[in-house]
């Protein structure tokens, strides 16, 4: 009995901690996102693509 108690306490500690890094991965992607958002009110024209192996133009037909 005493082994199934172990297990119990190791599981729940393992939910807790699951948890506890699912809430601060949250947190980041939020954070992140907060700053994009905020970055994004900033640009009068949006965003340009930084990306040299596209044409800025598009190809004639």
């Amino acid at each position: 009995m005493f082994e199934y108690e172990m297990h119990q306490l190791r599981a729940a500690e393992l939910i807790r901690e699951a948890d506890r890094r699912r809430l601060l991965r949250e947190a980041r992607e939020a954070k992140a996102a907060r700053a994009d958002r905020r970055s994004a009110r900033h640009e009068s024209e949006g965003r340009v693509s930084t990306t040299r192996r596209r044409s800025r133009f598009t190809r004639a037909a």
